[in-house]
């Protein structure tokens, strides 16, 4: 189930286009994902429809637009992305485990670079977003996990099969965490199938603990 979502603000500013291109792109694909917020933005579209009516710039021409959307609304259907099945056709795939991506991410599987092996049970593949930057899957294995660290930048982080922990709370498919410097977390999954992750960060993480320490000045090149 669920839990985790964008909050508020965050999907205000992605209905009416004006967050930044990065975050679009999580929030975009966490609303594939859920229902919740997929209901949350038709209801925010609806009333940025009706504020930018009460406008004296709209035209008439902008006024036939405006609720030709707002009657199209109800129409909207789910595009909630179910986890693979055997039937299902996939997206990625490592070591023989398939994976099917949310709606907004398919178009970004051919842009996956090779899986690499980090430490321990932890899997690396490289997303070029073109000129957004460069995102990663990580899959934690069964008893894999990030070591402690917090952040320079800010990490965003969508589950996209499986579940994970971090110490401050248990995230499962579909949940969306946006975390920055004042987080302080230890990424682990004893999940038998493991976790499937699409992770943005925008800055090095700062390893926190152990000789995990000795990786910061190298950070960079791992996430």
């Amino acid at each position: 189930m669920i839990k985790h979502h964008p909050n508020a603000q965050q999907l205000n500013a992605f209905v009416s286009g004006t967050c930044e291109p990065t975050v679009a792109l999580m929030v975009s694909a966490h609303i594939d994902m859920c229902v919740d917020c997929q209901a949350k933005c038709i209801k925010l579209q609806q009333v940025q429809s009706i504020e930018a009516l009460s406008s004296p710039m709209v035209g008439s021409a902008g006024l036939d637009k405006m609720f030709s959307q707002i009657t199209q609304l109800p129409q909207q259907k789910s595009s909630v992305t179910a986890a693979p099945s055997s039937s299902a056709s996939f997206d990625i795939e490592l070591e023989g485990k398939r994976f099917v991506l949310p709606r907004t991410l398919k178009r970004y599987a051919q842009n996956t670079g090779s899986w690499s092996r980090l430490v321990g049970k932890l899997w690396q593949a490289p997303v070029d977003l073109g000129y957004m930057g460069k995102a990663n899957f990580i899959y934690m294995e069964k008893g894999g996990k990030v070591p402690e660290h917090t952040h320079k930048g800010t990490e965003m982080t969508l589950v996209i099969n499986g579940q994970y922990g971090d110490g401050m709370a248990n995230y499962d498919c579909g949940d969306f965490t946006l975390l920055d410097d004042h987080h302080n977390h230890l990424p682990h999954s004893e999940a038998d199938e493991g976790c499937l992750v699409f992770t943005i960060v925008d800055k090095p993480l700062y390893f926190t603990s152990g000789i995990a320490r000795l990786l910061n000045p190298f950070s960079h090149l791992f996430f």
